[in-house]
């Protein structure tokens, strides 16, 4: 297979899940739902024409039960890409669920202000964004493959659109994530100019958040982590302490 040329990545973010759910010690541990495992079929009968040269998923639990169920009848081995885990978040004391849903929900508009991170005392954005970035390079870089499914998060999903749009960090906060969408992101890779491997030319946006078991969003009104919380906060931000 040729190295060169243009690849196509579907990049999903995994099922609905229940961090809430009685006995979970570890969010990252967390499972799949009854809901996010019917999302995750609807999008592997949205994706079974599709012939995925490669499968990459983050190592966790949630992305890895996604991408099972859209490989179901399929004879390929995802493998795990750790840079493409979530953004690690810090330890906060919140009042209220409403009052950590509004610093989760809208913690991604502030992403591009210098030292901005993932919750008090997470991971930095920029450094977010240079593990991903760096993660999905080594993908390119070091295999070959024309199309390629990887099941990831919310926040590595607006990342990497913000860098596939050229507008990096100060535009993640527009890409909404609904749980288990697809976004079609293209590349042209070229070889470098040096002669040592290749290299992203350009990015093209074919598709953003859709959602093959509501394509027209008339049962989603909220935003996915408002749903995740059954918060609404369609009024406007919350008041910061």
């Amino acid at each position: 297979m040729k190295r060169t040329g243009r690849r196509r990545i579907y990049l999903m973010r995994h099922g609905h899940v229940d961090y809430f759910e009685p006995g979970i010690t570890d969010p990252r541990s967390v499972p799949l739902t009854p809901e996010g495992r019917r999302q995750a079929g609807a999008a592997r009968d949205a994706l079974c024409d599709v012939e995925f040269d490669l499968v990459v998923h983050s190592g966790l639990p949630r992305t890895r039960e996604t991408a099972s169920i859209i490989l179901e009848n399929r004879e390929i081995a995802p493998i795990v890409e750790a840079g493409l885990e979530e953004l690690k978040s810090g330890w906060v004391v919140a009042e209220s669920r409403e009052e950590l849903a509004a610093m989760l929900a809208f913690s991604f508009d502030d992403a591009a202000e210098p030292g901005a991170s993932f919750l008090p005392e997470g991971e930095t954005f920029a450094d977010a964004q240079e593990r991903i970035v760096k993660g999905i390079n080594a993908l390119i870089a070091g295999r070959d493959w024309r199309r390629a499914l990887i099941v990831a998060h919310e926040g590595v999903n607006r990342i990497l659109l913000g860098w596939a749009c050229g507008g990096g960090l100060r535009t993640i906060g527009a890409f909404e994530q609904d749980l288990c969408c697809i976004n079609v992101i293209d590349l042209d890779i070229a070889p470098r100019e040096d002669g040592a491997g290749v290299q992203i030319e350009r990015a093209i946006i074919k598709a953003v958040n859709v959602t093959p078991y509501d394509f027209l969003k008339d049962a989603l009104p909220r935003t996915s982590l408002e749903h995740l919380f059954e918060i609404d906060f369609g009024r406007g931000r919350p008041a910061r302490r």
